[in-house]
């Protein structure tokens, strides 16, 4: 069982807003709030690897950019999609996880690696309009629309990016532009035809305060959390593998706090939790 938790807030973004811990089916990155994300630093002491838990030790990263505002207005902000993950692979920011090891049914048994991230599938731009409102299940379809034309990559994650036009849903909880603001991007996984996990994420665009960073490009607030799903869906690919005695993986212990930060190559990131060095780090 997955036993990542996220946090639903019951008044996003107000004030005197709180958080209770509830179990959920997606890995979600929370709100920011004036009392940032409660699973920051130390709390909950390091997070562990639980026997059996599947890693990707050697990711690939597929970016799906669906809707035809990728191919026009926004394709500046695609286009940086692009190079932040053509980069993040081999940066001290994706180091601070090589420390973390485990199953890969791919490359078995071993520690996470540095290298490209760019694999041997083509990003896809998707140009017909997505739904105003992109539930779990659609996102999966889009992602297996992809598989059909391009087949399958088991090391890869599957990274559907929206437009400012649409918002994710998961139940009654939602991202940026629906009517429940809860999170801002989440990672999972789904079971294909041959038996084997198809790992995936989704990318809201952040466009409300809840899931961006005072000053930053929308693309800089949108690189910090792919930087904060790929990591997690690489460490914890089927949520089994690294993960606290709360439940909170590797990223979700350095959400919001501390304050995400521009890094190498001048974009988007936030810290990181280092059981080597028993907290937050940005660089390793």
């Amino acid at each position: 069982m997955k036993k990542a938790l996220a946090f639903v807030f019951t008044a996003a973004l107000a004030a005197s807003a709180f958080a209770q811990e509830q179990p959920v089916e997606l890995n979600r990155i929370p709100v920011a709030t004036p009392s940032k994300f409660a699973g920051g630093g130390g709390a909950g002491g390091g997070i562990s690897y639980h026997t059996g838990g599947v890693v990707i030790r050697n990711a690939n990263v597929v970016l799906i950019f669906w809707g035809p505002s990728f191919s026009g207005a926004d394709a500046s902000y695609a286009s940086q999609m692009q190079a932040f993950r053509n980069q993040f692979g081999t940066t001290g920011e994706y180091n601070t996880i090589t420390q973390y090891y485990g199953e890969d049914p791919v490359s078995g048994y071993g520690n996470i690696a540095l290298g490209s991230l760019q694999g041997s599938q083509p990003d896809w731009f998707d140009n017909s309009t997505p739904p105003t409102n992109v539930t779990d299940a659609a996102v999966q379809a889009e992602v297996k629309a992809y598989i059909a034309s391009h087949g399958v990559d088991y090391n890869a994650i599957y990274e559907v990016f929206l437009p400012a036009s649409s918002y994710s849903s998961d139940g009654s909880s939602t991202s940026c532009g629906g009517p429940n603001l809860a999170y801002c991007a989440y990672h999972y996984n789904y079971t294909d035809a041959a038996g084997k996990r198809v790992k995936y994420s989704i990318e809201p665009y952040p466009s409300c305060s809840g899931c961006s960073v005072s000053g930053w490009t929308a693309a800089q607030n949108q690189e910090h959390f792919v930087c904060h799903e790929t990591r997690e869906a690489v460490t914890d690919a089927l949520g089994n593998a690294w993960f606290d005695r709360r439940g909170y993986e590797a990223d979700d212990k350095c959400a919001w706090s501390p304050t995400p930060f521009i890094g190498t190559g001048g974009f988007g990131y936030q810290y990181e939790w280092s059981n080597a060095n028993s907290g937050c780090v940005k660089t390793r």
